[in-house]
């Protein structure tokens, strides 16, 4: 069933987007009241303030779609982890007091090879839980291998079947050192709700070209709602689920009845915490290759959104910078333990630190970027070859789409070259493209007979008998190729308007 953009990423898991550091278990009673406030930024950031902040960027958003299977998971401890790192940390035993066996890789094969396997060649039920077939699977499979422990099924046993959500009582506190992070904690949040989105928009949508930001910003603001309600009840907070975004990519699933589905099946897990102890007796192996499967499919949505973009130098490093710092907090964590506690939340995620390092340095890449590009042509001497450069160079510097681009420098070489041959133009052809990020409007201006741009295609006989018959028919192909079109005159002075949704 198909709904609307941006259903899929409307599930929430409960994920701490910021901790502060060496609070211990008093942290609830001291960012309680900071918690709140996380509501009001993320209205801030989703109405509009993004925009000065370029975390709107197209190129931004697949960057952090290529963070975020780097940085997912979050935890109290000296860093952040993220889903494609912590499946390793999983699969290999990072920290553990033992190194993973035979059986436990095993184990973990079998349940990836379960997983990939039902999502490529299975059909219907097979594939819409492929994921829970492979945890069931892997379940099976390393409770035959003794991966099971008597400890962790005696955990589980102790667990009551039944219980009552209870409202935190841990108290009103300000904090006023605690702004600075949660202030970070609520870009980072929106940064990966707006990530999850554009990716779900993606999954959803065979001809999406470009995220929707009503859908966006609705989603980024439903999740500072829920943030707020969170924090009177003294919960944690919680953030979109970038997990079950790649889970739908896999499964093909994108109805908003399944996620109303999903949600009611957490609140009636809410009163039945045994069922719920059955995730926490997971094996790491299991838990290892579920989130790679996942991580896999986020990491190639993030890819192909930064592919349909025009890169220069500026990108370049935007993207290529942005990228090797954010995951330096995996590779070296130890470097960073010592920073000042104000600074400890930026370097503690790979997917903040990648972000703000994005968001700065595309701020300062944008200084001498100009938003429009001017060329003049010969009539006498048209090179379409230096009309696609043109329009290349500045796609590149604008990070416009390709297709886009290359269906603007279609319609200018078509019209210069209709423009010299019917035209009877006097003096050069002036060209000019602007960018917005929404729209790319290109302008043609020339002195000489207009250039008519007919709704309907004119006949073969009007195409070979009248004298205006070919210049119609190159108005009308030029007309097709744009999504709006207009010509004015001022005395002999004709201008073309091409404008192409972005």
């Amino acid at each position: 069933m198909k709904t609307k953009a941006g259903a899929t990423a409307a599930s929430a898991t409960p994920a701490i987007v910021a901790t502060p550091w060496a609070l211990g278990q008093a942290w609830l009673a001291l960012v309680f009241k900071p918690l709140l406030t996380i509501l009001i930024i993320v209205f801030a950031l989703g109405r509009g303030a993004g925009d000065a902040l370029a975390v709107r960027r197209l190129v931004i958003v697949g960057l952090v779609l290529l963070l975020v299977p780097v940085c997912t998971a979050a935890y109290l401890g000296p860093a952040l982890l993220a889903v494609g790192s912590l499946g390793f940390r999983n699969l290999l035993g990072v920290d553990a007091p033992a190194a993973p066996s035979a059986a436990e890789f095993a184990v973990a094969a079998i349940t990836l090879a379960t997983m990939v396997g039902l999502s490529i060649w299975s059909r219907g039920a097979a594939r819409l839980f492929c994921a829970l077939i492979g945890m069931v699977v892997g379940y099976a499979a390393a409770a035959a291998a003794g991966l099971l422990s008597a400890q962790d099924l005696a955990k589980w046993q102790a667990t009551p079947v039944l219980s009552f959500p209870t409202v935190a009582t841990h108290g009103w506190a300000w904090e006023t050192t605690l702004a600075l992070p949660f202030l970070i904690a609520a870009l980072g949040s929106v940064i990966r709700g707006i990530g999850d989105i554009t990716i779900a928009q993606k999954i959803n949508d065979r001809q999406w070209v470009r995220p929707q930001f009503g859908s966006i910003s609705g989603g980024v603001m439903a999740n500072g709602l829920t943030n707020l309600l969170g924090g009177i009840l003294g919960a944690h907070p919680v953030s979109t689920s970038t997990s079950s975004v790649g889970l739908s990519a896999a499964t093909g699933v994108t109805s908003r009845r399944v996620g109303y589905a999903i949600g009611a099946i957490f609140i009636v897990l809410a009163f039945f915490p045994k069922a719920g102890a059955v995730f926490l007796i997971m094996p790491h192996s299991v838990i290892g290759a579920a989130t790679i499967f996942t991580a896999a499919i986020i990491f190639v949505g993030g890819m192909q959104i930064l592919a349909a973009r025009l890169f220069d130098q500026r990108r370049t490093f935007v993207v290529g910078l942005s990228f090797i710092v954010g995951i330096s907090v995996d590779i070296y964590p130890a470097f960073f333990h010592g920073l000042p506690p104000q600074l400890a939340p930026i370097f503690a995620s790979s997917l903040v630190l990648g972000t703000v390092t994005a968001v700065l340095l595309n701020l300062v890449m944008r200084i001498g970027v100009r938003r429009s590009g001017k060329m003049s042509v010969d009539p006498q001497r048209v090179d379409v070859a230096a009309i696609a450069d043109f329009m290349a160079r500045q796609g590149a510097v604008w990070g416009a789409r390709r297709d886009a681009i290359e269906r603007a420098g279609f319609n200018i070489a078509q019209a210069v070259e209709t423009i010299a041959d019917a035209c009877a133009p006097t003096g050069r052809i002036e060209v000019e493209a602007g960018f917005d990020e929404f729209n790319l409007d290109v302008r043609v201006s020339y002195d000489g007979l207009a250039l008519q741009l007919p709704t309907a295609r004119p006949s073969d006989d009007d195409i070979m008998q009248a004298e205006d018959g070919v210049r119609r028919l190159a108005g009308f192909i030029l007309r097709r190729n744009a999504d709006r079109v207009s010509v004015s005159t001022s005395g002999a002075r004709t201008t073309l308007l091409f404008h192409f949704d972005h």
